[in-house]
């Protein structure tokens, strides 16, 4: 055994010399950040993002970019540092201060998710679809798209009432409505007004059929419990007018999968009736006042 040793010694020292050599020159490699080691002073951003979201509700917002926070297999961009601040304004008038309001600080404290992470652009998948928003265990938020942000303050003029603005609301409202069902579930009965029409195909679906076939978007066709938070969140951000006109939609036709416009109508107001029953029943939260603050509160940004 001595020899075999002594050879493995020599055979390391030798690749170790071959490690080292001094020629090579590593001064032009730039730093990765997000590897370990990275070091930022604090400022302004950093400061308002603790006084304003850490030490009232003990939220953590990272917006520095860290590639493990992420897929590592897709190709995003950080935000730009000038959005951080308005869209997180943004997101405690339309999220945070409606539920304070409605539910109670004790209540959002206890359910609200405790880290965010932002990212400036969306994250594409395989099948063509983007991630706009996850949630993991209820406690971290990853949200894209940060980087398409406006408001009326941040441009100056009007901007109406933006997709692209108003889908950063819905990723907040849809996390939290998982959160919220994963803590008090909500009743079963809602699993079966749609049964049988759950696809997985909902990326092929146009909104119009999916209103055809009584749901609020495609995506709530994935699967029951999206179903549940895609109503919870389209109901708040677009309003009980918006909603409305998403039931008055649908057209006096039946759909491929052979659903009635009157079958289509009844099971979205029957979805309706059981979100605002389950806040009441569940957390005692009167739903149509949240519903309207939380509307106001987005026409405010933009109008």
């Amino acid at each position: 055994m001595k020899p075999l040793n002594a050879l493995f010694f020599f055979l390391l020292v030798i690749a170790l010399a071959a490690c080292s050599k001094e020629n090579d020159d590593l001064s032009g490699v730039q730093d990765i950040p997000g590897l370990g080691g990275d070091t930022w002073v604090e400022d302004s951003l950093d400061k308002w993002l603790y006084d304003s979201l850490t030490v009232p509700y003990n939220i953590e917002v990272k917006y520095k970019w860290d590639q493990f926070e992420f897929d590592v297999t897709k190709t995003l961009v950080p935000p730009k540092e000038e959005v951080v601040i308005p869209a997180m304004q943004a997101i405690m008038k339309v999220w945070i201060d409606n539920y304070i309001k409605y539910a109670g600080e004790l209540f959002f404290k206890k359910y609200s998710p405790k880290f965010f992470i932002l990212s400036g652009s969306a994250s594409w998948n395989d099948n063509g679809t983007i991630t706009l928003g996850t949630a993991e265990g209820g406690r971290k938020v990853v949200m894209y798209l940060l980087n398409e942000f406006r408001t009326k303050e941040m441009d100056g003029y009007q901007l109406g009432d933006t997709a692209n603005v108003k889908q950063i609301f819905h990723v907040i409202e849809h996390e939290f409505g998982h959160i919220l069902h994963q803590n008090i579930m909500y009743p079963t009965e809602f699993k079966k007004i749609s049964v049988g029409l759950y696809t997985a195909n909902w990326n092929n679906i146009y909104d119009s059929d999916a209103h055809q076939d009584g749901f609020v978007t495609p995506y709530a066709m994935s699967s029951e419990n999206e179903d549940f938070v895609e109503m919870i969140a389209t109901m708040l951000i677009e309003g009980k007018e918006g909603f409305d006109r998403i039931v008055n939609s649908v057209q006096d036709k039946t759909s491929d999968n052979g659903t009635t416009q009157a079958q289509a109508v009844a099971a979205l107001r029957q979805k309706e009736a059981m979100v605002v029953n389950y806040y009441k029943s569940a957390y005692d939260v009167d739903f149509y006042a949240l519903q309207k603050a939380t509307r106001d509160s987005i026409n405010a940004l933009f109008y």
